[in-house]
């Protein structure tokens, strides 16, 4: 049986890859009249996104990427943000 569930009641859930890594914490959902295009997932302490992003406060996931949405969501190691070498010399 399919279990729909509230936008609201996804706010502050934790979010993980499907490795087992901490990502962070769903802040917002982004939406069309329609459906669910991304989330926005801040970067909490001790989260594996805060280590990568140092300062930024987080990232948006396309909806595309997520997997699994139950008392935690599960979303695609994809997500995870990756710096070139030009990139990291910069940060």
């Amino acid at each position: 049986m399919l279990r729909t569930k509230r936008v609201t009641e996804s706010y502050d859930m934790r979010v993980f890859t499907d490795t087992g890594d901490y990502f962070g914490d769903i802040e917002e959902v982004i939406l069309t009249q329609t459906k669910i295009i991304g989330w926005r997932v801040k970067a909490s302490r001790n989260s594996v996104l805060s280590k990568l992003l140092g300062n930024a406060k987080g990232v948006v996931v396309p909806h595309q990427l997520v997997k699994s949405v139950g008392d935690v969501m599960i979303i695609s190691k994809a997500a995870m943000p990756t710096y070139t070498g030009e990139e990291a010399a910069s940060v």
